[in-house]
């Protein structure tokens, strides 16, 4: 049963077969294993994160712009992606991939400015061998930045497939499941930003 603009498909196609429930199941079971992962990537970070000795602090090269930035683009990569859930359950398979596509581009914008952002903190002397902070530093917001590359990857692979097969309850399942990815490493970053960033820049603050 492939999907056109004016085809047939079940209201929430990736819920229509048996399949597809149990795929998004199993990834609901994949995404407590990954918590459990960030979360102890978490609390190394703020055990380690005053652990600087002379290189710079979190206060000193942090830049609240940049960061407040790269947290609109994603923020708002995910409201996309939700949009373009919307356009599969009004079988409007267009939206859809005019707003996964949207979601694509502002995922690659977030990595373009995390790389520039590692590309700044190299220069002043913050890098992943510099001290016990750096190396949990670069380990959590590194191991983020990597998700967030399989994302986007992940999506315009299944958006190329999707232009051969069209829309159907065997590919509805993977985009759906995909764009539970996307809001998990969107919320992720929530708390990055929060805990390494404001928290680090917070801390210069205090100190002051």
């Amino acid at each position: 049963m492939q999907h056109t603009d004016h085809g047939v498909l079940p209201a929430e196609p990736e819920k229509a077969t048996l399949e597809g429930r149990n795929k998004i199941l199993g990834f609901w079971l994949f995404l407590g294993g990954e918590m459990v992962l960030f979360g102890s990537l978490f609390a190394t970070y703020l055990a380690l994160r005053d652990q600087y000795v002379s290189g710079p602090a979190p206060h000193e090269i942090f830049k609240v712009e940049l960061v407040a930035m790269a947290t609109i683009l994603l923020l708002t990569s995910s409201l996309t992606s939700v949009f373009a859930i919307i356009g599969m359950h009004r079988h409007n398979f267009k939206m859809m991939m005019f707003w996964f596509a949207v979601t694509v581009v502002l995922g690659f914008a977030f990595l373009g400015l995390e790389i520039y952002e590692f590309y700044h903190y190299y220069h002043e002397g913050h890098t992943m061998t510099s001290s016990a902070y750096g190396s949990a530093f670069y380990t959590l917001v590194g191991f983020h930045g990597a998700h967030v590359l399989f994302g986007v990857t992940w999506i315009a692979t299944l958006m190329v497939s999707a232009m051969k097969k069209g829309l159907t309850v065997v590919t509805a399942p993977k985009f759906y499941i995909a764009s539970l990815y996307w809001h998990f490493v969107d919320v992720v970053w929530v708390f990055i930003f929060t805990v390494v960033y404001l928290m680090g820049i917070m801390s210069g603050q205090g100190g002051a």
